[in-house]
């Protein structure tokens, strides 16, 4: 704003004080030319020089109007292209204010207009991205309730049909009747952990998830968890690996929510990584970060998928089916919980294998449990 008012002072001033040097020229001219005509009268009377002085009015009406002609050609010659400028600037206004935001204010000359069509521009571009978010922001509410509704309705339809046979005593036998009460009670626990993934996930980016931090060694962690998962790796056919230090790798961190970050890394692990043998879990030291890998060998990821795996919904195979896929937020939660953490996660991935891998600061501090702000 100082910039425009020091741009407009100096244009005022510029064309005030060009206006009297012209004007003093001009005057300076013209006299010198009414002498001259004075000089040539009195040495060539025939000419009757003085009859064309006398019917002008003499020398004051003379001057006084060939400066005002001039003053007036000046004026419109100097601002005939401001004025352009303006109407132009003006109509752009007008299709804007008119709703077309591609609409642009020419930016031309150097005054202080120019200076008005660049900010003009920048709220232009400014609600540009405004819209272009709202319609981005619009977008992923309602992919958010086809997925959401998709992802509780295949479990939830599945459930109503068991229980309708068991209602009807539709069943052959008391083993049959027992199988349909397990198909019942996995598809009520699949439905508990949707729900609980949508709520945790909401309420994380919303920051409504209070984080208790307290020193967690995560080597430690990392150890019980892999020791934990190990039935469930051997019916899988698979086998878990740890790598860490000799010592404690201590973090400040919500034990619960670091264990949930390992619980959907290795959940994701041993889901798209069944073709392989191994899940590696490796936590180490660099500098003052603590790192964690959480490494399978199956498919590997897509290039064009490996930037998006942390969005909420998405799934690198994309029949949305619950057999060859969890709900869609596991990842998305491991990160919001990182960050809330202040830490980051990565994912890396090539012909051999794919890299999990979360960074947090490391804490040598004991300090008592408290929530995080």
């Amino acid at each position: 704003m100082a910039n425009s008012v020091f741009r407009l002072i100096r244009q005022l001033v510029l064309q005030l004080f060009g206006s009297f040097v012209l004007a003093f020229l001009t005057l300076f001219t013209i006299q010198s030319v009414y002498e001259r005509i004075i000089k040539l009268a009195q040495r060539y009377p025939s000419l009757h020089l003085f009859d064309v002085i006398r019917f002008f009015g003499g020398t004051k009406v003379m001057v006084e109007l060939l400066f005002g002609l001039f003053i007036v050609l000046y004026m419109v010659l100097f601002n005939v292209r401001r004025f352009i400028y303006v109407s132009q600037i003006q109509r752009s206004v007008k299709r804007i204010a008119a709703g077309d935001f591609r609409e642009t204010v020419p930016v031309r000359q150097n005054n202080e207009h120019t200076e008005l069509a660049v900010q003009i521009n920048g709220l232009v571009r400014r609600l540009q991205d405004s819209l272009a978010e709202e319609r981005k922001s619009e977008q992923t509410k309602n992919e958010l309730i086809t997925n959401v509704s998709h992802d509780l309705r295949t479990p939830l339809t599945s459930l109503i049909g068991y229980l309708e046979l068991i209602d009807k005593d539709n069943y052959r036998d008391e083993v049959e009747l027992r199988h349909y009460v397990q198909i019942a009670s996995d598809k009520a626990a699949r439905l508990n952990e949707l729900i609980r993934d949508l709520f945790d996930y909401t309420r994380l980016r919303n920051e409504q998830l209070p984080i208790a931090l307290q020193p967690v060694d995560l080597a430690e962690m990392a150890g019980q968890l892999l020791t934990e998962y190990r039935i469930q790796l051997l019916e899988m056919g698979m086998e878990g690996r740890l790598s860490r230090p000799s010592g404690p790798l201590l973090v400040a961190g919500d034990p619960g929510k670091l264990i949930r970050v390992f619980e959907n890394l290795l959940a994701n692990a041993m889901q798209y990584g069944a073709t392989g043998r191994y899940i590696d879990v490796a936590v180490r030291r660099e500098g003052q970060q603590a790192v964690a890998e959480v490494i399978n060998y199956g498919e590997p990821i897509p290039l064009v998928d490996l930037p998006y795996v942390f969005d909420r919904f998405y799934r690198v195979e994309k029949s949305r089916s619950e057999h060859t896929g969890g709900s869609g937020l596991g990842l998305a939660i491991a990160k919001s919980m990182i960050e809330r953490h202040g830490g980051k996660i990565e994912a890396d991935s090539d012909g051999t294998r794919t890299v999990f891998r979360f960074r947090l600061p490391l804490t040598e501090e004991i300090f008592p449990l408290r929530p995080s702000s």
